[in-house]
């Protein structure tokens, strides 16, 4: 059964026919595409977007042929089963696709995300209110193994505080959106995690919106899935926004983990840090990130800063690394990016060997402390140590004895 999208919106520009551009003025010609990141098509209704071809800007680095049944084909939209910690201050229930707060985090700028958005039918909301910090976890592990549609609506109200995780596990074809609504002043950890089953197929869409003076961190953290693609952007449209965006991910052998990251700097005096850290291994392991900064005219004394790195363990693998910062104003306090992808560090190596610790060892030490800077960020000790132990079963898997230059 097909699932319509009431009072679908489109925003932005009239669909031209390639996905995310429109045409300069360049005489008539209509050959130059137009690259500023802020006038992506955008629309809640899979028919306003094209067909996917893998030659878009944002499908470009993706096996779509793996995950065109998301992109394209029917969903279920229906409930589906969750294990939500009960915790005061926190409301966990499905709401109807007519409730009000969705559609004002974000617009999907691509056709499977607007395709989970016209076929979705109840949406899972997740409520924060109140001062004291509070942590809510939310399990999902019971998807199967046919197409889904998912609306996760995350609200934290004004002034509250609290951390909320969602957990990924099991078997999964799924295509979804989540919008994030960080009240005046509230201060909101939410932390994604990727675990899935070695042939699961996931594509996210994540839009948050922050309010005057609040504060954000976001974390998204990928070890399991055959592709797993977590696209979030963040929209600090109020003065005084923070957002603090963290990433993690371990490419095994033929799987492919993307993440595109979008940062739109729209009122003064915000802030934005973006920190995501990558490992590979295995013939065919492929990650993509791809980071967006856009800091318009109107955000005055921005401070902004993006990094990716990713560290090759083994031959046959790739890591596509793009930043991309746009500024449109003179007037901020800072504002760059940086991009490394390579090896082990020998000079790292050399210390640790030197002090008795054998080379596989030493390089078992460099990888862990690697990634677990991110890990340490999170602020809940038990899924740190949960996924501590998942690295190290990663590399348990992985032969570092070899020099690997």
């Amino acid at each position: 059964m097909t699932i319509s999208a009431p009072e679908a919106t489109t925003t932005k520009l009239e669909n031209t026919g390639q996905l995310g551009y429109k045409k300069h003025t360049d005489g008539g010609w209509g050959l130059v595409p137009i690259q500023t990141r802020s006038e992506r098509f955008a629309s809640t209704n899979v028919e306003d977007f094209p067909a996917v071809t893998g030659r878009e800007a944002v499908w470009k680095l993706t096996p779509i042929d793996r995950v065109a049944d998301l992109i394209d084909g029917q969903l279920d939209g229906g409930e589906y089963a969750i294990d939500a910690t009960l915790v005061n201050d926190v409301d966990v229930s499905w709401v109807d696709r007519t409730d009000a707060r969705i559609g004002t985090a974000g617009t999907p700028e691509e056709r499977a995300s607007a395709n989970a958005w016209t076929q979705f039918d109840k949406a899972l909301a997740i409520t924060v209110s109140g001062e004291e910090p509070k942590t809510v976890r939310v399990r999902r592990s019971e998807l199967g193994t046919s197409p889904r549609a998912a609306h996760v609506l995350l609200e934290a109200k004004p002034f509250s505080t609290g951390l909320v995780i969602l957990a990924n596990a099991g078997q999964a074809r799924l295509t979804e959106n989540v919008e994030i609504i960080v009240g005046e002043g509230a201060n909101l950890t939410v932390v994604t995690v990727q675990q899935w089953d070695d042939d699961a197929a996931h594509l996210a869409s994540h839009f948050t919106t922050v309010g005057r003076d609040a504060r954000v961190k976001h974390v998204v953290v990928t070890l399991g899935g055959s592709v797993v693609r977590v696209n979030p952007s963040t929209h600090l449209n109020a003065q005084g926004g923070e957002v603090e965006a963290l990433g993690l991910y371990f490419a095994d052998a033929g799987q492919h983990l993307e993440q595109q990251v979008y940062v739109d700097h729209d009122a003064p005096h915000t802030r934005s840090r973006v920190t995501y850290k990558g490992a590979l291994q295995g013939e065919g392991a492929r990650t993509v990130w791809i980071g967006d900064v856009l800091i318009r005219q109107s955000a005055t004394g921005t401070d902004s800063y993006e990094q990716n790195r990713n560290l090759v363990l083994t031959d046959g693998t790739r890591a596509d690394s793009v930043p991309n910062l746009e500024i449109e104003t003179g007037d901020i306090a800072g504002a760059g990016h940086a991009s490394a992808t390579g090896r082990f560090d020998d000079e790292q190596l050399f210390y640790l060997q030197a002090r008795g610790i054998t080379e596989e060892e030493a390089r078992r030490l460099v990888v862990r402390g690697f990634l677990t800077e991110i890990v340490q960020q999170i602020g809940d000790a038990e899924l740190q140590e949960r996924l501590e132990i998942a690295i190290e079963e990663e590399l348990n898997g992985t032969n570092l004895s070899t020099d690997g230059r």
